[in-house]
């Protein structure tokens, strides 16, 4: 059960004149659950300042025993400053690469996902439950009924939005999983009044697409970045070939494909053939051709940003190491040359032509995508265990996704001089 203190307890118990910090450096014991503390935080109305670049992106509030209790038994790190510490440390964020951020609301966070599926199905719900982050699921019938705008920050669980069933036909088609998945989604498509999977889910992404447009902030991993584009430049084209759908697909598919309709990628080749598993060219490496180089040798950049001027990307890559250990998924990252123009890139292999990280605008609202399924578990395949996160309270991977959570809840901090 969540433990929620009320505000008015909390203001006469704060110590006068001081403050506390939250380190994400390498003194922080638990990355993940300092999130959790800070979205909790929030929860009860009080502000944080999320200080960008400095010692990993730590955390300032003032200094209420009853977060430090909080942070205490949650295992999190604390530090008590004073008044002098605080100037202190606005005069090296003035003087550097490092900029504040007023945290100031928690953001209402969904996730899109199946109703079956478990939670160790998808390493964003596993953050979150372990960071003790709260967060509600919906599925199609949700997004129909334009409950969306309830949230405003939204994840894609690991779906497969052209409708193909996650290209598992070849190896899991006469499995009890996939058969009831198919009947599952099948049913949900009739119940809404589409001729098939393929449409209703189309139809999904393009709802989705209107969230991020008013102002959503949209994150996704592994097959809901490529599959989310590949469905809204196919709006009016028919990709999904008989076995899965009772009709053939479109022999013109690719031609009449829409780019201008998609988010991140542009002119990429689709994959329609069902006994392949892959969706796309987009995807580096192809899923059914996956890299040689092992997980030894597997890791990504993550970019420095001007935190003054792009405090956005410089939120979403805060971290304690500047690269970070690689990891597979049925979508592992993303062709530098498919990226349309107006994407920032935020981390890439080097000297490769896979892009691991990437951010970009659609109207008022953005998307944020991250190739690859767990980042600890490096090549993750179906009915795996789950990963237990206490034993990567670190993680540099999880910590970009648990940057995402937060991103909503920020403006930039004025200081006064």
């Amino acid at each position: 059960m969540k433990r929620l203190i009320p505000l008015f307890m909390l203001t006469f118990t704060i110590l006068s004149g001081n403050r506390i910090l939250i380190p994400m450096d390498i003194a922080q014991k638990d990355h993940l659950k300092a999130y959790g503390i800070a979205y909790w935080v929030l929860k009860q109305n009080i502000n944080v300042e999320w200080i960008l670049n400095y010692r990993g992106g730590s955390f300032m509030l003032d200094a209420y025993p009853a977060v430090i209790k909080e942070a205490k038994i949650r295992g999190v790190t604390v530090e008590p400053i004073g008044e002098q510490d605080v100037v202190t440390i606005y005069g090296e964020v003035d003087a550097n690469n490092m900029e504040i951020v007023l945290l100031e609301k928690a953001p209402k966070i969904a996730i899109y996902t199946p109703p079956n599926k478990q939670p160790w199905d998808d390493a964003v719900t596993l953050a979150l439950a372990y960071a003790e982050v709260d967060y509600q699921t919906l599925w199609d019938e949700e997004v129909f009924l334009g409950r969306l705008d309830q949230f405003d920050w939204l994840h894609l669980h690991h779906e497969d939005f052209t409708g193909q069933y996650g290209k598992f036909y070849r190896n899991f088609h006469k499995a009890p999983w996939y058969i009831e998945q198919q009947f599952q989604f099948e049913s949900m498509a009739e119940r809404l009044g589409f001729s098939s999977v393929s449409e209703e889910k189309k139809a999904v992404a393009r709802a989705i697409r209107d969230y991020v447009g008013l102002g959503g902030f949209l994150f996704a991993m592994c097959s809901a970045t490529d599959s989310y584009d590949i469905a809204l430049a196919s709006k009016d084209v028919d990709i999904a070939e008989a076995v899965i759908d009772g009709t053939p697909a479109d022999p013109d598919a690719q031609s009449k494909l829409d780019f201008s309709q998609s988010l991140a990628f542009d002119a990429f080749s689709i994959i329609p053939d069902p006994f392949i598993y892959e969706f796309s060219d987009i995807d580096v490496p192809p899923s059914d051709r996956p890299t040689t180089r092992g997980a030894e040798a597997d890791y990504f950049s993550l970019f420095e940003f001007s935190a003054k001027y792009d405090p956005i990307p410089t939120m979403l890559t805060q971290n304690h190491v500047g690269i970070v250990k690689g990891f597979m998924g049925q979508t592992t990252g993303f062709r530098r040359s498919l990226i349309k123009s107006h994407v920032v890139v935020m981390g890439e292999v080097e000297g490769d032509e896979q892009v691991k990280y990437i951010h970009g605008n659609y109207g008022k609202g953005t998307f944020t995508f991250l190739g690859g399924h767990d980042p600890e578990d490096y090549q993750h395949f179906v009915g795996d265990p789950p990963t237990d996160l206490a034993l990567h309270r670190n993680s540099p991977g999880y910590r970009l996704i648990l940057n995402n959570i937060l991103f909503p809840a920020a403006r930039k901090k004025e200081r006064k001089t």
